[in-house]
């Protein structure tokens, strides 16, 4: 079958790499890729929210599946267009696409539409409150008797930076004016959702669901600080670890008990259009499982170490997931630690410059690693930065730290001017990462 991935990060060559290897998969186009991606099939010029160009290139490539990476696409509803403008295959079937409704899509795009869903259904998650400029002094008042911290979250996507953690009150009503009377992060902070500060351990669960069925993808947890022992600047993600040392089983069932099932039959029990991935952001207070967010997508950088632990064939699994028929499906999982660190131009997450020349990408890597492009491109056969986030490299290892040990092993042969990455991945985990 030929498969359009959307998409151009790290996230999307690993999905790439792993659908590469699948006997199903004939054509793979990946739209627009990066210089990584390239290797596993055919970069595309296409726009990820150009859906009359997509089509039209789905139709003239014959193209089967549609996988959506990113978020945007998915937010601004290019499910829905394809249910209003299906492409019929030569088969008399439908071509079909990976992702949720725009209405599903609000689990990420919208905070206070999660939080109310939560709510609906009996999710744990922080006790919250939404603001909006007609509410907004009674959202000051608010501020003022909250106890410290205080959580502000933009409503909307504001490309990962619309969530600030505040221990002032008087801080916390300045950022809550700007947000809504300034929009300082336009259109998503004209709603403001305010909870509740939890304090625990962070971690990331992985489902993909028909609207029905549901399967458990390897668990993941990253780093999103740019600094050391989690300080400085958040990013998009530092590196990820895979599994996770302190989700064991009995936490894991209270996670599917409370959450993973409750959301599943939450969008069933509302009708809600949703064949694709749920990303839950959870973290864990006093051994109880609590939900920080939703995303309508698989993260970045943790599916560079799910794909890497996902043992079966990641084709049968979307046609699995569009058909229906997840139920027949039992996920495998590699029993190694997968560890990504993410190497990043300088200057990030602030301002930083690109097209600087990669060196080393044809060096061998070990036996137990993988190289994933994120921001990068190529250029007359050389590869040169094109983004904050450059590359990766996700290792197998027995433990966290020889997983990390050959990650930066690997990254110590690859070089670009400015070029930076964590050195203490997993450094909770593990006391030997530390040098």
């Amino acid at each position: 079958m030929n498969i359009l991935l959307l998409g151009s990060g790290g996230r999307e060559h690993a999905m790439a790499w792993k659908m590469a290897k699948s006997p199903l998969c004939d054509r793979l186009f990946i739209a627009p890729g990066n210089a990584g991606t390239a290797q596993c099939g055919t970069n595309v010029d296409l726009k990820l929210t150009e859906f009359r160009q997509i089509r039209q290139f789905c139709m003239d490539e014959s193209v089967d599946m549609i996988l959506v990476g990113p978020e945007e696409p998915l937010v601004k509803g290019i499910v829905d267009y394809f249910r209003m403008h299906p492409v019929a295959l030569k088969s008399g079937a439908l071509m079909s696409i990976i992702g949720p409704s725009l209405y599903g899509a609000q689990l990420e795009g919208s905070k206070a539409f999660a939080k109310a869903f939560m709510d609906r259904h009996k999710i744990p998650t922080a006790a919250y409150r939404e603001f909006d400029a007609a509410s907004f002094e009674e959202g000051l008042l608010y501020i003022k008797q909250h106890t410290l911290p205080i959580v502000l979250k933009a409503d909307g996507l504001a490309a990962g930076k619309g969530v600030l953690i505040l221990n002032d009150h008087d801080e916390a009503a300045k950022e809550f004016e700007e947000m809504i009377k300034e929009e300082k992060f336009g259109d998503a902070s004209k709603k403001v959702v305010i909870e509740e500060f939890l304090s625990g351990i962070e971690m990331s669960v992985f489902v993909l669901t028909d609207g029905k069925n549901y399967v458990l993808l390897p668990d993941a947890k990253d780093y999103k600080r740019i600094g050391e022992a989690d300080t400085g600047l958040n990013t998009g993600g530092m590196g990820a670890v895979s599994p996770v040392p302190f989700a064991n089983d009995i936490f894991m069932k209270k996670v599917i008990e409370r959450v993973v099932r409750p959301t599943v039959a939450g969008l069933q029990e509302e009708r809600i259009d949703y064949k694709g991935f749920i990303f839950v952001g959870l973290i864990k207070v006093n051994e109880e499982p609590f939900v920080i967010e939703y995303n309508c997508r698989m993260g970045d950088p943790e599916t560079e170490v799910v794909m890497p632990r996902l043992q079966n064939d990641l084709v049968e699994l979307l046609l699995a997931t569009a058909n229906g028929e997840l139920d027949k499906v039992t996920v495998v999982q590699d029993p190694r630690v997968a560890c990504t660190v993410m190497a990043v131009s300088g200057g990030y997450p602030g301002d930083y410059e690109k097209g600087k020349l990669i060196k080393g990408l044809d060096a061998q890597l070990p036996p137990a690693s993988l190289l994933f492009h994120a921001g990068t491109v190529e250029k007359e056969g050389e590869v040169f930065t094109a983004g904050g986030r450059v590359l990766c490299v996700t290792s197998y290892g027995e433990s966290v730290g020889e997983a990390v040990a050959l990650s930066k092993q690997a990254l110590n042969t690859i070089s670009f001017d400015g070029m930076y990455f964590r050195k203490d991945i997993g450094y909770e985990f593990s006391e030997s990462n530390k040098s």
